[in-house]
């Protein structure tokens, strides 16, 4: 099976850190730090449960820092060139070293990343890190590179401006930062006990900044921080920018030597910064050598020039930005700049590689969708996450937080209040703290669970259905053009197809319901060799049903809710076993059969035993069977009526989605279907409490139950039954 490449960026620094002080400039004794050892093996399930494929774990190589750790032989870094306490992870001062801010133990931290490398690839997941190629920091410095590897800089001829052989650009005349000593106020004025700490930075003579600042002046908005590498390139001969390859650059081969070591720890791929001011014919010659010894690794590169892109292809990246083109266009939408019949515009343009765009809508780069500086609502974006994950077969890429609608809005500290989530400085946000360490998600609001709910369905469905997985595109907005039952400024319609099954997915950008109706032209039908006849299709979000007559340029009618995102799946042979669950006779009570699933699963987690297997649910009294290993005392007894009140309190979402067989989530167990269960299966989620099939009637959320009465209980000794009766007060 092919999968959809789904990938979470998260920073460990920030994630599960348990530290609410969140002090302005705060130090890591002070604001504490995340650390790999969060993303514990029940952490990672719950991630890959969400939907993903794939974890980018964003600064975890040893970069320039305030903090000290000169303790455990790691060089300190002077603070004029570290931008925030913690310091940029794109400042690399070892890039053989793990950053000892993310260790338990730091003397153990590389061993540390190799177990969560084995935790990650447990969970089902791939692990994806940085590589940073075109610039270090200041002091780089490696104290872990591997026996016989000289160090960046240590061979070079500081008096050439340029050479192959050396690794960096130098400058005439000494580094002067003055004009960034200016605009830090910190470093205008100090104490006499922290003169040592802030004695000028001196470096004789300047080397060349990441920005291609070639002179010895850089400005405060420029990468002051960190060094430019040398590929080759000459960017200030006298003729004008000149290329010198062979023989091979001496920067080439060591930064191919760190791409082998990271994949030999049992690294899946490397998201590759700021790709594009490193030249393609560096990118050839190291992924050439790469994928010949590990042909599984993925190359994911940040460029941002679209008339690079198929350069970049051609050099060996299997996936690039999609940032200004996709990303802006959707940006746009969402904030009702541009029409979304623009999108179809920015898919074409690079149809021929479309495969290789990597889609997002927020990264450590980009300001957060819940921002006052993007649009103030996460729920806002949904459609523009449909959008993303659904229309083609190419990545996406999830920014951690923004699951929970992380606003961005803290004014941490370098960082300060920019709609970003700071990746300068020691910090806990509030919608990080308790990520995934918390199965009852009782730290999240409502609203945060809602949309957590409404990204895992979103994720979900984009891998566990085949049409949207693998199936071809067809983009209907050629023939939806603006009246009273569309709206090509806020409306965006296609479908997928692959096999027998087809989907139709409308998208609604505005802020109000709308009623709609969407043309299918027979150009459709004639690419998807689709017939005219009545279909049965199945909404997947609320897994409604209704019959719908297709004809070639006939109209599909849609109530759409604000914000709202339709997926309509049908069978195009009319084979409803694909769709149509097994006939359900009962008459139930929703709120009673709810809880029924609570019930199951606190059992199974108080007691460690399976699941009900004798149980009648009824509007006045229900009754469910348990084999449990001993008796419950009083105390267990209250225990259980207490914890399912407290459950039913959280007003935990409860969502749908349909699957076939091959793809149900591994804590599911289907020994319990009847023998002529259907191919395609129900699973109802509670929150992230419960899981498992069923074709029953639900309530929305948990707190629509009401409240559970344990009405008394029934003990059977020698078969170690219990039963519990149980009533639902509404």
């Amino acid at each position: 099976m092919k999968e959809k490449v789904i990938i979470y960026q998260v920073l460990p620094r920030l994630f599960g850190n348990q530290n609410t002080t969140c002090k302005e400039n705060g130090t890591i004794e002070e604001n504490g730090c995340g650390k790999l050892n969060n993303f514990s093996d029940e952490v990672l399930a719950r991630i890959h449960d969400m939907g993903f494929t794939h974890i980018w774990y964003t600064g975890v190589i040893r970069h320039a820092t305030q903090t000290n750790y000169s303790s455990y032989g790691i060089p300190t870094q002077h603070a004029e060139v570290v931008k925030g306490k913690a310091g940029s992870p794109y400042a690399i001062t070892d890039y053989y070293d793990i950053d000892p801010d993310l260790a338990v133990n730091v003397s153990m931290r590389m061993k540390e990343w190799e177990q969560l490398i084995e935790r990650t690839h447990k969970a089902g997941m791939k692990v994806i890190m940085d590589f940073v190629p075109n610039h270090v920091a200041r002091e780089y410095h490696s104290i872990c590179k591997p026996t016989g590897v000289r160090d960046l800089g240590e061979d070079d001829d500081p008096n050439m401006h340029f050479s192959t052989k050396n690794n960096f650009y130098y400058a005439w005349g000494d580094l002067d930062l003055n004009e960034i000593r200016q605009s830090k106020p910190e470093f205008k004025a100090f104490s006499v006990k922290d003169a040592k700490i802030y004695e000028p930075y001196t470096e004789s003579p300047a080397r060349a900044t990441g920005n291609d600042r070639f002179d010895n002046r850089p400005g405060c908005n420029d990468w002051y921080e960190t060094v430019k590498l040398n590929y080759g390139v000459d960017y200030c001969d006298a003729g004008g920018r000149s290329y010198h390859y062979e023989p091979v650059p001496n920067t080439w081969g060591k930064m191919t030597d760190i791409l082998l070591f990271w994949a030999s720890k049992g690294v899946d791929g490397f998201r590759c910064d700021m790709a594009e001011m490193v030249p393609t014919a560096f990118w050839s010659y190291a992924t050439g050598i790469l994928k010949a010894k590990y042909p599984h690794i993925v190359v994911i590169g940040e460029v941002y020039d679209p008339n690079q892109y198929r350069n970049y292809v051609k050099a060996g990246f299997d996936y690039l930005y999609d940032k200004v083109g996709m990303y802006d266009c959707l940006r746009g939408v969402v904030r009702g700049e541009r029409p979304a019949a623009s999108i179809t515009h920015e898919w074409q343009v690079v149809d021929d590689i479309r495969d290789h765009m990597l889609y997002f809508l927020e990264n450590h780069d980009e300001q957060r969708i819940a921002s006052d500086f993007f649009c103030g609502s996460a729920m806002k974006a949904i459609p523009a996450a449909a959008m993303s994950l659904f229309f083609q077969k190419n990545p996406f890429m999830f920014y951690s937080g923004q699951e929970f609608g992380e606003k961005g809005m803290d004014k941490e500290g370098f960082s300060g209040t920019d709609g970003r989530t700071t990746i300068f400085d020691y910090w806990s946000p509030e919608t990080l703290t308790h990520a995934y360490q918390d199965s009852s998600d009782s730290a999240l609001s409502q609203e945060q669970k809602y949309l957590a709910a409404t990204y895992r369905q979103l994720l979900r469905f984009a891998n566990e259905e085949k049409a949207i997985r693998e199936g071809e595109t067809f983009d209907l907005m050629y023939v939806n053009p603006g009246s009273e039952n569309f709206d090509p400024r806020t409306n965006f319609a296609f479908l997928r197809k692959k096999d027998d099954e087809a989907m139709l997915i409308v998208l609604n950008f505005a802020q109000e319901a709308r009623q709609l109706q969407v043309c299918i032209p027979g150009h459709a039908f004639d690419f998807f060799q689709i017939t005219e006849e009545e279909v049965l299709v199945t909404e997947l979000f609320s897994g409604g049903k209704k019959k719908v007559e297709l004809k070639k340029d006939g109209v599909f009618p849609i109530s759409m809710d604000a914000n709202g995102v339709r997926i309509y799946k049908f069978n195009v042979k009319m084979e409803e076993s694909d769709i149509i669950l097994n006939e359900h006779h009962k008459e139930e009570f929703p709120p009673a059969h709810t809880a029924e699933h609570l019930l199951n699963q606190l059992m199974v987690r108080l007691f460690g035993c399976e699941r009900s297997r004798n149980a009648h649910i009824e509007r006045k009294k229900s009754k469910m069977t348990f084999v449990v290993d001993h008796k419950p005392t009083r105390q267990e007894e209250k225990e259980i009526e207490t914890e399912m009140n407290r459950l039913i309190e959280l007003d935990m979402p409860v969502t749908y989605e349909f699957v076939d067989r091959d793809h149900i989530p591994a804590n599911v167990k289907l020994d319990r279907l009847p023998d002529d269960a259907s191919e395609t299966l129900r699973l109802v989620r509670i929150g992230d409490y419960d899981v498992c099939p069923c074709i029953g009637k639900h309530v929305r959320s948990t707190a629509q139950i009401g409240k559970f009465v344990l009405l008394g209980t029934n003990w059977d000794e020698h078969a170690h039954s219990l039963r519990i009766r149980f009533k639902i007060v509404q």
